[in-house]
């Protein structure tokens, strides 16, 4: 009898582990608030002022670099060494934006940007994210909106024509 006790001990231990690792690894992947002294490294702006924009990019290693909007992101990503020659893209963990509607941090890689509205930014004209189809069109009907993009379909020129 004791020695089945002490293995379900140590399997309830295996498990335990198991899934703390789990969460920690999960909770990684999580957006994180910027704090008030976090600035965007393209133009240099305190993103906590502007909470409805705020955007981010988190590495493997943990650290996260906030933006105030998708334009700065993208700026970023398309010239990642260009503001930390340390870094490149294939270090990234997770990229976030706040949707319109929500003002929640969601995946960058599952949203719809809508290019072209009458919808200004922080810093100008923005690409506005969603995280439904439906948002984006409803949004693009009542703010002039020129077209959707996923993340993939985005690209440095588009980028340049918002400044």
């Amino acid at each position: 009898m004791r020695p089945r006790g002490k293995a379900i001990f140590v399997f309830g231990m295996v498990l335990s582990l198991f899934w703390g690792t789990v969460a920690a690894e999960a909770g990684s992947l999580a957006p994180v608030k910027p704090g008030v002294r976090d600035k965007c490294p393209v133009c240099g702006m305190f993103v906590a002022k502007y909470p409805d924009w705020v955007a981010e990019i988190r590495y493997r290693d943990e650290k996260t670099v906030f933006f105030d909007g998708a334009k700065d992101l993208f700026k970023y990503f398309f010239s990642i060494q260009a503001y930390d020659p340390a870094r490149s893209a294939d270090e990234i963990s997770a990229i976030f934006v706040t949707e319109y509607y929500t003002i929640t941090l969601i995946d960058a890689r599952k949203a719809f940007f809508v290019a072209g509205s009458d919808t200004y930014g922080p810093m100008g004209r923005e690409l506005v994210p969603f995280e439904t189809r439906k948002g984006a069109e409803e949004f693009m009907r009542d703010h002039q909106g020129k077209r959707i993009l996923r993340f993939e379909e985005i690209a440095p020129e588009l980028i340049s024509t918002l400044d």
